[in-house]
């Protein structure tokens, strides 16, 4: 059994406790400095740190119950091998050399026939540079396994701002506070990024005005002070037709665009061809409403935008990164640190990634790549052709595919063939954890090492073990370096310990301004050396130099170079067949009490949460016969969940909001969203499309 956290009123006096610094590894771009308190061994206490810029002494609700989350009852304590069939739940425990040996032996008689046959699957269940891809990179680059794609999240939007501006580089999120006007674009900030939302309010309380573009009235929309809801996918459209108003009322940096951009005759056109209205009706909106925001852009200094991943996640996601990204150049909001973009900052931060993950390791071979947005159709397809050898075993860690990767019908039949050896690692038995042949006990941020970056803004972060690991759990980087040794690898790099790898991560870079893993982890916190206005002068980090309205590549190969207007694969404009069919298009954005699939199982959040719940218009109830809280059918060609109903109209008329990740084994019927969502890729990055999904729904 594991210990459970003590109570408040067992706590001993503050003076007793032993802070330790830490930083939350979750997928989200706040990455907060954190304090936590141990009494005898145990975690007794979790705050935000103080003194850390951007955490200012709060943590989101979430991670708030990290303790809760970390001497679960249900927390995985030793390795498990399977006992029954697959789905069976049926398990039994064994030792670490038991697990250990028979996994490498499985392993070393599929590389012996080929290594490609192996699969690692992994993403963002910790952004830990040292548990994430460091040791297990090199795992399976010595090994010669699959390569993966990780595109599940973030690629397209990734791939569109580096068109344009060079990187994933932008705005120091601090200087929000000193905005006069803010477009939150594809965020609920509230939600996802809420230290973020703290600095919007404060510039708000200075004079501010705060705009939420988004599909749906979300908590963040509704304390805007102006709401554009457009139709899914449309973004790229509307960046355009705010271009073209501004183009039109002259409302233009022209100093800023001679010096500092490139393309901008031919973006000016491409512009001038969406007005208002043509916008407006593509997007769903009154021309009023994109008139109003446009002379907000075009009138207001200094004006940002901070952009976030929702919107890229349909067909065309990364040329509407694009598109958006164009728009600050044009009336030289990069001039103030103020002003500008801020989609990602994780490109102002250097890290050492060869020395990470050591590619060196593959000595020349250059194995397949997977897309991992695709994983049901990798694990059902047969084998031969381009596709190379049948994909034989799958080795999970740091994600939870069959509930959070699309098309999961598909995915769920990968799992669930005998011949797949699959072993992940896990705190709990989650949705994949269940379908594999050994369950491996990995530790949580409480009980390893570890350095982070962030994407949100611009500090390093050292992460300190506060607690021995809880159980017989294990680091990421133990289990890969074990596995190594019993695979018979015999490079030094397999025997780094955690500091090694920590010291490792960070770069020698003037970013890094001659930081050390030995000053951050003393200071537990540091900020990167780069100008808090980094593009005032220019000095874009493309290779031009300039912030490029257009691909050179695609200028030099006659392609069309600009951003482009894609409508969603599934919509009227992509697919008026299926849209007859499924009208309803489907968004599928986190619940506010889960990060992706983490935390469903804290009973306290998924409590708070309630059930899985999907957001119908009232106009689109009325025909189909759903009442208020109703059990309702949402179904499409792939398949069909069951959930409960909420008329509202937050949604747009035509859309549904059914709100993810639960977990299939708390969903009815054993479904979530992913069983609707599909598994083709995004114009750019290779990215999923998440939201670019037609359904309908029935009363159940």
């Amino acid at each position: 059994m594991s210990r459970a956290a003590p109570t408040p009123s067992q706590a001993a006096p503050e003076r007793a406790l032993r802070m330790v610094r830490a930083a939350c590894p979750h997928d989200c771009p706040d990455t907060c400095a954190m304090l936590v308190g141990v009494r005898d061994g145990v975690a007794v206490q979790l705050r935000g740190d103080p003194a850390h810029p951007t955490t200012s002494g709060a943590l989101c609700a979430k991670v708030s119950r990290y303790l809760e989350r970390t001497y679960h009852p249900q927390r995985l304590l030793r390795p498990l091998r399977r006992s029954g069939p697959k789905g069976s739940g049926l398990f039994e425990e064994v030792s670490w050399d038991d697990a250990l040996h028979d996994i490498a032996q499985r392993l070393r008689a599929l590389a012996a026939v080929d290594p490609q046959a192996i699969l690692p699957y992994s993403y963002c269940g910790t952004m830990g540079l040292v548990q994430g891809e460091s040791m297990a990179a090199r795992f399976f680059h010595r090994l010669g396994a699959s390569l993966l794609q990780r595109t599940i999240c973030a690629t397209a939007g990734a791939e569109g701002l580096q068109q344009v501006l060079g990187g994933l580089v932008g705005m120091d999120v601090e200087q929000f506070a000193h905005s006069k006007l803010i477009l939150i674009w594809g965020s609920n900030s509230i939600t996802s990024n809420v230290h973020f939302w703290a600095l919007a309010l404060k510039a708000r309380r200075a004079g501010a005005t705060l705009v939420c573009i988004d599909p749906w009235r979300n908590d963040t929309a509704r304390r805007c002070d102006l709401h554009l809801q457009l139709r899914p996918g449309t973004d790229a459209a509307l960046a355009y037709a705010l271009m073209g108003e501004l183009v039109r009322n002259d409302w233009l940096d022209h100093d800023y665009i001679e010096r500092h951009t490139l393309g901008f005759a031919a973006l000016r056109e491409r512009a001038l061809q969406w007005t208002v209205q043509r916008a407006a009706a593509y997007c769903g909106l009154q021309p009023e409403a994109i008139q109003e925001l446009a002379r907000l852009l075009g009138c207001t200094r200094p004006a940002a935008i901070r952009l976030n991943y929702g919107l890229q996640r349909v067909r065309g996601g990364g040329n509407a990164v694009r598109a958006i990204a164009c728009l600050p150049a044009l009336i030289g909001a990069w001039r103030d640190p103020a002003g500008g973009l801020l989609l990602s900052s994780s490109g102002h931060f250097a890290v050492a990634r060869d020395a990470l993950e050591r590619p060196d390791l593959l000595g020349g071979r250059h194995p397949r790549s997977i897309n991992m947005s695709a994983l049901g159709d990798a694990l059902l397809h047969p084998g031969g052709g381009d596709f190379g050898p049948r994909v034989q075993s799958l080795v999970v860690y740091n994600s939870n595919p069959a509930a959070v990767a699309p098309d999961g019908s598909r995915v769920l039949q990968g799992l669930l063939r005998e011949d797949l050896f699959t072993v992940v690692l896990e705190h709990f038995r989650t949705d994949t954890a269940e379908l594999a042949d050994y369950i491996l006990p990995a530790t949580t941020q409480l009980e390893h090492l570890d350095v982070l970056k962030s994407y949100g803004h611009r500090y390093w972060v050292a992460n300190e073990p506060a607690i021995a690991p809880v159980g017989e759990s294990r680091p990421n980087t133990r289990i890969f370096a074990e596995l190594a040794a019993r695979m018979g690898f015999t490079e030094d790099c397999f025997g780094d310990r955690d500091e090694d790898i920590a010291a490792q991560a960070l770069a020698d870079d003037p970013r890094n301004a001659g930081l050390d893993f030995a000053t951050l982890r003393r200071q537990g916190w540091a900020k990167v050396a780069v100008a808090d206005a980094p593009f005032a002068q220019g000095a874009f980090p493309t290779p031009s130099g300039r912030c490029q309205f257009v691909w050179p590549p695609d200028l030099q190969a006659g392609l069309d170079a600009l951003p482009q207007v894609i409508p969603p694969y599934e919509s009227a404009q992509g697919d008026p067949q299926l849209a007859r069919e499924y009208p309803l298009a489907m968004i599928s954005p986190p619940a506010r009490n889960f990060l992706n699939s983490s935390f469903v199982n804290v009973e306290s959040l998924r409590l708070g949460e309630g059930e899985p719940l999907v957001l119908l218009h009232p106009e689109d109830a009325a025909p189909r016969g759903v009442a208020d809280g109703s059990m309702v059918r949402c179904y499409n060609q792939r398949g069909e969940i069951l959930l409960r109903c909420r008329l509202s109209e937050d949604t747009r008329v035509g859309q549904v909001v059914a709100f993810g990740v639960w977990w299939r084994k708390y969903s009815p019927l054993g479904r979530n969203v992913n069983e609707l969502t599909h598994q083709r890729p995004a114009d750019l990055g290779g990215g999923a499309c998440f939201y670019d999904c037609l359904v309908e729904v029935a009363a159940a």
